[in-house]
């Protein structure tokens, strides 16, 4: 079975999920990531991640130093256009939906899923 990927969640009726649980509920499966997990990332959406990070790169690098993998930060920043929540939409104008992507895409090539 193929895996959904993590902007399937992002907003989505019925959990609202933001950027930061919508990546973990992309690899719950995978990761065995329990809900409850998922419900302690609401705190890291909207900008609210240690240092203002996006909450969807904030969760890709959690997961990935949980398992001993290098940091994406420099290919979420190329591809976005930073790293900050606030950077990220004033300055590049990337939508969070493609951020979320972007983390998605990023942590399923680096956890080769």
């Amino acid at each position: 079975m193929e895996r959904i990927k993590s902007e399937t969640f992002f907003h989505a009726k019925p959990e609202n999920l933001n950027c930061a649980q919508s990546i973990l509920k992309g690899f719950q499966q995978e990761l065995n990531i329990p809900q409850s997990r998922i419900d302690d990332f609401r705190a890291f959406g909207g900008g609210q991640a240690d240092g203002g990070l996006c909450g969807a790169l904030y969760a890709a690098e959690t997961l990935l130093a949980e398992r001993g993998k290098l940091s994406v930060l420099q290919q979420f920043r190329d591809k976005a256009g930073g790293v900050a929540c606030r950077e990220i939409k004033r300055n590049a104008k990337t939508p969070c939906m493609k951020c979320v992507s972007i983390a998605d895409e990023l942590l399923e090539q680096n956890l080769n899923i």
